[in-house]
């Protein structure tokens, strides 16, 4: 018999890290900032890893160039930030759709690699991340998304928390991790250099005490 859905892997320390949620660093370029009009161009999704000191790295990477969607807007001060050329031969653009599955695919595979029960975004600012995919989903009906529909991990936050920062280039560079700023604003880069800060802030409170959580913490999250 199968165990609950809810039911935590213990064979899974990252299962047990996050309560049964695996983190997915994302990251999206676009064409502006409405999610709803505005076409998305760029998606990255990296998975994590936890070794056997329960210390998280970056793992697997999966970046897609995305066709704007019929009728998208697009803002030449986006594409003037991001430096995407919709017209460049090496662009290999796919549909959303056929991205999307590709890349949700991997996020499965990950979940259940892992032992979690769903994957939670993490992302730089992750709201904005989320509302595109979202949006993107609900476009291309996608049924099967393993992402939470509205919780995140949000490094700006855990860094303003951390470092007294908020910009990515900042916090990257007060936990001592390269930034390049010519190279930022390609989604690849920018959801790897997340994924990187996000596993210097949790493992800098492991290192300081904050995890494993208290008996009574467990004890109490075990009563509800």
């Amino acid at each position: 018999m199968n165990p609950p859905e809810n039911q935590k892997d213990p064979s899974s320390p990252l299962a047990q890290r996050f309560r049964g949620f695996l983190p997915v660093i994302i990251d999206v370029e676009t064409g502006g900032f409405n999610a709803q009009t505005d076409a998305l161009l760029e998606i990255a999704a990296v998975t994590i890893r936890i070794d056997e000191d329960g210390l998280l790295h970056r793992h697997e990477t999966f970046a897609f160039h995305i066709e704007p969607f019929e009728g998208a807007n697009i803002e030449k001060a986006a594409l003037d930030f991001t430096g995407i050329d919709l017209d460049s031969p090496d662009r290999m653009a796919e549909p959303e759709l056929m991205a999307l599955t590709d890349m949700m695919q991997a996020v499965r595979r990950a979940v259940k690699e892992n032992g979690c029960t769903r994957a939670v975004i993490v992302g730089h600012n992750a709201h904005f991340d989320l509302n595109f995919l979202n949006a993107a989903v609900e476009r291309c009906d996608i049924k099967r998304n393993p992402f939470h529909p509205f919780s995140v991990f949000d490094t700006a936050t855990l860094s303003g928390l951390a470092f007294g920062q908020t910009v990515l280039a900042k916090a990257c560079r007060c936990a001592g991790l390269e930034f390049s700023n010519s190279a930022a604003h390609s989604a690849a880069y920018d959801a790897e250099k997340t994924a990187d800060l996000f596993c210097f802030i949790v493992n800098k409170w492991k290192e300081f005490g904050g995890w494993p959580i208290a008996a009574a913490c467990e004890e109490d999250e075990e009563a509800e």
